[in-house]
């Protein structure tokens, strides 16, 4: 390795390098936490005045950090936030966790790497690491990051400092899989950017899987969720076959399970949450039609997944129409608003479309979810109401969406109100484990 190289890594070996965190957000400050913890100094970069002055604070707004645990890194002085960029320069290794959203036409929006890559320009100097964690296309890490980091030639990749691409794995509510015993994966542009990014990970986890390069690293993320998504799509297709040939889907998966080979068990859902699952794939879906090659079955999972919340509102309806009521008028209570169990995270939580297409029919539509006590979507402000015999004999029907740990399922069962059960909670005897789901 060359003298920078060999320097950065035996800083970061003796925990005398500084490391920056870009975005603070479900990623981010997990992150800058395990580092801090490690016993590594780290500064962490936000554009929220508010996340900022939480950081320093040691108050926690992510679910899988606890107030303790980040109150205790802030107070050994181990750990402190910045509102902007203007600090990049005074770390030696910098971790980009900003978001990638879809923009309007489903195409990726890398504006904020953009955003964030132009001031790491202004402030970059010798001997620093830049790592990319944020899910993206095969090779914006060397078509978009490296033009801009060494632009006027002063600094050149692999000598003066590195760059290398590391796919975030965070399971948000998942206490079994966590950033220290889930392995991370590297990919540098050089070999010598792809060593130092390994040691600085091998600080914070038991397991570094290096790749040959940044290409490898994006597109096994890609791979990851696509895969989820394309099983999702199969077993969400399997479910609308089994309802429509009058066959329990869950009886039919409970049976294909037991066979010890051969089969992996996913479960049908009302629709795809989270930025990853149902996002990821459109940007392998953008990068291959730049090359001329459309990514069929890619494409036909996120359609059916896609479809899923409108197939539960009307599913819905005809629990209402058995009923002898129509939508319109008829109050509709959803069990669950996060996108997932035990997790309040709302980010495209199907929930929300289920409110709003129901809504949209003219019902009256309310939700219950301990872990989300209000939320706003397309202008809508909606709290949750309680979850008793009293609300449960107002309503017409129960959607159940979530399949959250803290909700009495016994007493949904016991109302004796129609129940849309898509997450099958109320014949389920104990919480599933190691089971992908429409919600992951």
């Amino acid at each position: 390795m060359a003298d920078q190289a060999q320097s950065l890594v035996r800083k970061i070996e003796t925990r005398q390098a500084a490391i920056g965190v870009v975005g603070l957000g479900y990623v981010g400050l997990p992150l800058a936490v395990e580092f801090a913890d490690a016993g590594l100094s780290v500064l962490g970069f936000e554009v929220s005045t508010e996340k900022a002055e939480a950081v320093n604070r040691g108050d926690s707004y992510v679910g899988d950090v606890p107030s303790d645990r980040l109150a205790r890194v802030v107070g050994a002085g181990r750990l402190s936030a910045t509102l902007g960029y203007e600090r990049l320069g005074e770390v030696d290794g910098l971790c980009v966790c900003v978001p990638t959203p879809l923009n309007k036409t489903g195409d990726p929006d890398v504006s904020y790497i953009i955003s964030v890559t132009e001031s790491i320009r202004e402030t970059i100097r010798p001997g620093q690491l830049i790592v990319l964690e944020s899910t993206t296309y095969p090779g914006t890490t060397r078509e978009l990051l490296l033009p801009a980091l060494t632009q006027g030639g002063r600094l050149t990749v692999g000598r003066d400092f590195f760059l290398a691409f590391s796919p975030e794995r965070v399971d948000p509510g998942n206490q079994v899989w966590t950033i220290r015993n889930t392995p991370k994966v590297v990919g540098g542009i050089t070999p010598a950017c792809t060593e130092v990014a390994r040691a600085l990970y091998a600080t914070i986890v038991e397991q570094v899987v290096v790749v040959s390069s940044t290409e490898a690293a994006e597109l096994t993320k890609l791979l990851e969720n696509t895969f989820r998504s394309v099983n999702i799509a199969l077993a969400n297709e399997m479910a609308i076959v089994c309802d429509k040939l009058g066959v329990d889907v869950w009886e039919v998966i409970a049976a294909a399970s037991s066979k010890p080979f051969g089969f992996m068990k996913f479960t049908p859902g009302p629709g795809l949450g989270g930025h990853c699952i149902p996002v990821d794939p459109h940007y392998l879906s953008w990068k291959m039609k730049t090359l001329d090659y459309k990514t069929r079955l890619v494409e036909l999972a996120s359609e059916i997944n896609a479809e899923m919340p409108r197939y539960v509102a009307e599913k819905a309806a005809n629990l209402l129409n058995q009923d002898g009521k129509p939508v319109k008028g008829s109050r509709v209570l959803v069990v669950g608003a996060a996108y997932k169990r035990d997790t309040d995270d709302t980010r495209e939580s199907p929930a929300l479309d289920i409110i709003r297409l129901l809504a949209e029919k003219g019902a009256d539509v309310s939700y219950h979810d301990p872990l989300v006590p209000s939320l706003r979507h397309e202008g809508q402000e909606l709290a949750s109401v309680p979850l008793d015999d009293q609300r449960l004999s107002a309503v017409d029907v129960v959607v159940i969406v979530t399949d959250h740990s803290e909700v009495d399922y016994d007493l949904i069962g016991r109302s004796g109100r129609p129940v849309l059960d898509t997450r099958n909670v109320l014949r389920r005897e104990a919480p599933e484990t190691a089971t992908a789901t429409a919600s992951d």
